[in-house]
C-alpha cells in the first residue's frame, strides 16, 4: 500500500471513529478514559498538536469544537452527566 493511500484510510477511519463518538454521547469521557485510556479531550490535543506541526494556527477550543462537533460547552450542557466543572 502506498502512503497516500495509506493516510487517506486512516483519515476516514478516524473521521468514523468522530462519527462514532459524536453519536454515543451517553459515553463519558471518564468511561473512554477508564476503558481505552484516552477520550474526547485526548483526541482533540492530538489534532491540535498536528496542526501546530503543520504551522496550522488553531487552538484549544477550535480543536475540541472539531472533535465534539459543536462548541465543547455546548456538548457538556446536553450531555455530560455528573458533576460539571
Amino acid at each position: 500500500m502506498d502512503l497516500q493511500t495509506q493516510t487517506e484510510l486512516e483519515a476516514a477511519a478516524f473521521r468514523r471513529l468522530l462519527e462514532h463518538l459524536r453519536e454515543r454521547t451517553d459515553v463519558q469521557n471518564i468511561d473512554l478514559m477508564d476503558l481505552a485510556g484516552f477520550c474526547r479531550n485526548c483526541l482533540s490535543k492530538w489534532y491540535l498538536a498536528a496542526a501546530e506541526e503543520k504551522g496550522i494556527e488553531m487552538d484549544y477550543d477550535k480543536a475540541r469544537e472539531y472533535v465534539y462537533g459543536m462548541p465543547y460547552s455546548e456538548w457538556k450542557d446536553k450531555y455530560q452527566t455528573g458533576p460539571k466543572k
